[in-house]
């Protein structure tokens, strides 16, 4: 019985490591070749639960999702010889399972490695069409528009890759010539302050000139107007003082005279030399007499 209890247990654990060995499973988010002896027999296995021969077959399985491929920093030239460091990132998925194994032995890490070469040649030659500013704001986004068409066709063809997209996140200048375009940059910005303050200067003065041309010219039309005015009310006052003259001479000439009186002994320290027969005391006289 112990005998047979072990051969059926061997028998038993035979077959589920023969079972195990024998199914596979394809998930939704995987793609999967099934190679025999290392060739390819089904370069697209269907998503489920699936049987192979053990020890013969052999399953590989990729990623079918969308990858990134963060590659480091590299330089490049533009046109007019100005070296950039760029920072760029690519999207790329498998679409032939076949091509991809072939070329790649199914490794993530060498198709990153073979993409990254040709995203950096096909970058190179696209920068070297450019000009600075284009490369920087200009055609940027034509630029890897283009870039990813030209690619896709070669990925595709070669690895069985599709490239769905490339964008550069970063694009600095190296930095031993950061500190020179500063420095240039930092000079124009300092001419066209200049340039600001001479203009505002000459603005301000001619300002300054037209307020005090305004200023004279309203001060010299005041003055005119008052002197005017001043005239015309002297002249209301010749007239009044004279129609009141006509109504009674003597009248006038008395209330001149005490004005007079009054302005000539307002002070007693005042001396005045004057002719007692002079027409000044008329009026003194005529007031003696009648007393």
């Amino acid at each position: 019985m112990g005998g047979r209890n072990f051969t059926i247990v061997v028998v038993l654990l035979g077959f589920i490591v023969l079972a195990l060995n024998s199914l596979y499973i394809v998930r939704e988010t995987e793609r999967g070749v099934l190679l025999k002896f290392g060739e390819v027999v089904d370069p697209d296995i269907s998503v489920g639960l699936h049987i192979k021969t053990p020890f013969v077959h052999m399953v590989r399985k990729f990623e079918r999702r969308i990858l990134t491929l963060d590659a480091p920093t590299q330089r490049f030239l533009t046109i007019e010889k100005k070296p950039l460091d760029v920072d760029f990132y690519a999207k790329w998925k498998v679409i032939d399972t076949q091509k991809y194994y072939t070329a790649t032995n199914g490794e993530e890490g060498r198709a990153e490695g073979l993409l990254a070469q040709r995203i950096n040649t096909g970058l190179r030659n696209k920068f070297g069409e450019r000009t600075f500013h284009e490369v920087v704001s200009g055609e940027r986004d034509l630029l890897m528009t283009d870039l990813t068409r030209d690619l896709n066709q070669i990925t595709t063809s070669e690895f069985g890759i599709q490239l769905v997209d490339v964008r550069v996140k970063r694009i600095d200048l190296p930095s031993q010539v950061s500190q020179s375009v500063f420095d240039r940059m930092k000079s124009e910005r300092e001419r066209e302050a200049r340039e600001h303050r001479s203009t505002g200067r000459e603005l301000a003065e001619k300002i300054r000139a037209t307020a005090d041309r305004q200023r004279t010219v309203i001060g010299a039309n005041a003055y005119r107007d008052s002197e005017i005015l001043r005239g015309e009310g002297d002249a209301e006052a010749a007239r009044t003082y004279a129609a009141a003259y006509n109504r009674d001479p003597e009248f006038y000439a008395f209330l001149r005279s005490l004005s007079a009186y009054q302005s000539s002994f307002s002070n007693k320290g005042d001396l005045l030399v004057v002719d007692s027969k002079s027409e000044f005391f008329r009026y003194l006289k005529q007031g003696g007499s009648k007393q």
